[in-house]
């Protein structure tokens, strides 16, 4: 392969599909990555970081995600069981009456979203790479701040920075990514349920915590579900430190039986929660991607789709370049960061703010938060916009 055109540090979903993306224009591209680096890096740990255990890593993509993915021929040749449509939405807060329902049919559309099993989907994309006479796919450089630019005299023309929210190499450019910690953690696991999902995801809303039972035909086809369950460090830490059966029990408490009898079908993985923006997200000859960028609550299900936004987002930058421009070119990389600023910093004050609203303990508060989701329930036009917007990333 010839000197490359652009390098991307990062071989998970966003790191990988920008290389195919960016590919797809002609460009020579090299990816570093191990196999099991992980650059959207939200559900199952910090990104970069290898894992021993099952990966049980689960994503609700957006129409427009899956468009991107469709546009690289990745999403087809997914195995069938590794995508699940989420026909309907059945969100309650923590009160009586207190609920929310969306549907696909309402909508007008196939499915509110996709839950896809990420190592599969990575499996996809890299089998794509290996495929593609346009990328180099190598394995990482030594770890460190120092090893992890490389050299002037061999810079490529544009450095993309996927590595997640630990990178390295983001420290060493100077750019800040100071984080909110929300004393939280998010634990995921793979289900199975003795009551079939029929495509319908599940969401409560309680002080302190968020629950989240995704539709998955993985493990069990028509009964898996995948686990996303925040809450705050102390309880986190207690229910991940017991016995299966002990955490099989408090999680069926928690559901009250409404989505079956559940029970494990994978260990369990926790990681950290935060909100963050990095500042700046490009400099002369780089740019930042995915939770290297920024990072959101999971309560909204669009930490990855807002990684896949930033790819589709820069591809549309570079491609519409001016003829005489470097592809490193200050000015140009700041139109890809106009682009992203609002959405990103859009989609972290939702998240946020509905965090802080139902973890919020004042018995006012939860009566209007409660009243609230009731109202909204018999609005249909307000239902249909939050939906678009969710629809469209």
């Amino acid at each position: 392969m010839t000197a490359p055109d652009i390098v991307v540090r990062g071989a998970g979903v966003v790191g990988l599909t920008a290389a195919l993306a960016l590919a797809r224009q002609g460009l020579q591209v090299q990816l570093l990555g191990g196999a099991h680096e992980r650059g959207a890096g939200s559900a199952g740990g910090a990104g970069g970081s290898a894992v021993a255990r099952p990966d049980v890593r689960a994503y609700a993509l957006n129409p427009a995600s899956v468009a991107l993915l469709q546009q690289l021929k990745v999403w087809d040749a997914l195995p069938a069981d590794a995508r699940t449509a989420v026909h309907d939405m059945h969100v309650e807060g923590d009160a009586a009456g207190a609920t929310l329902d969306f549907s696909a049919w309402s909508q007008g559309t196939d499915a509110l979203a996709w839950i896809v099993d990420v190592p599969a989907l990575e499996d996809a994309l890299r089998t794509a790479v290996r495929f593609s006479p346009h990328v180099d796919l190598v394995a990482s450089p030594p770890t460190g701040v120092r090893a992890s630019l490389p050299p002037p005299a061999t810079s490529p023309a544009l450095t993309l920075l996927a590595e997640g929210r630990d990178s390295a190499a983001r420290h060493a450019l100077g750019a800040r990514m100071p984080m909110q910690h929300y004393g939280q953690r998010a634990i995921a696991a793979r289900l199975s349920s003795t009551q079939a999902h029929a495509g319908l995801a599940r969401q409560w809303f309680r002080s302190p915590d968020v629950l989240a039972l995704l539709p998955m035909d993985r493990p069990v086809p028509g009964h898996g579900l995948g686990l996303v369950w925040s809450l705050p460090d102390a309880q986190a830490d207690r229910l991940m430190a017991l016995d299966d059966a002990a955490f099989e029990a408090a999680l069926n408490d928690a559901t009250a039986g409404v989505a079956g009898q559940l029970s494990l079908a994978a260990p369990r993985a926790t990681w950290p929660l935060a909100l963050a923006r990095a500042e700046p997200v490009c400099g002369p000859g780089w740019a930042l991607l995915g939770d290297a960028a920024h990072l959101v609550h999971p309560l909204a299900g669009q930490g990855l789709n807002l990684g896949l936004a930033d790819v589709a987002a820069l591809v549309r930058v570079l491609a519409a370049r001016e003829a005489w421009r470097p592809l490193g070119d200050l000015r140009l990389l700041q139109r890809y960061a106009r682009e992203r600023r609002g959405p990103t910093w859009l989609m972290g004050q939702v998240t946020d703010g509905l965090l802080q609203l139902f973890a919020h303990p004042q018995p006012l508060v939860k009566a209007l938060r409660n009243r609230g989701m009731g109202l909204v329930n018999q609005l249909p036009p307000l239902k249909r916009l939050l939906t678009q917007r969710a629809l469209g990333g």
